[in-house]
């Protein structure tokens, strides 16, 4: 378990929560980046990525984040983005990343969005 975010699972699709810093250095990166990876990795399945803790990320992040949609779509599951904070949400608007996940406003539209 990371202090950057937790994990649950709920009906059958797991949760991970994040809840970052507005910088991350190298380390931390390093850290969290593996972590994730190996969470995502770890089994196949729905995953709901909730970000509403989350008011910035960087480059690194959303390249991380989409890191982590590839294995997710390599291991036949699906993930859906939630919890945008309106400043996150420009920020994947600006990378055009929003053409690349599905996103939901909340935990529970997330959930529908497997259905």
């Amino acid at each position: 378990m990371s202090h950057f975010f937790k994990v649950t699972d709920a009906v059958a699709i797991r949760v991970i929560e994040m809840e970052l810093p507005e910088t991350l250095d190298i380390d931390e990166f390093d850290r969290l980046n593996e972590t994730m990876l190996r969470e995502f990795t770890a089994i196949e399945g729905r995953w709901i990525l909730d970000l509403s803790k989350v008011e910035y990320i960087g480059s690194a992040v959303l390249g991380m984040i989409v890191n982590i949609r590839q294995h997710v779509k390599n291991n036949k599951g699906k993930l859906v983005v939630c919890g945008m904070q309106p400043r996150l949400s420009e920020i994947f608007k600006a990378c055009s990343m929003e053409r690349l996940f599905t996103i939901a406003k909340t935990r529970q539209e997330a959930v529908k969005k497997f259905t």
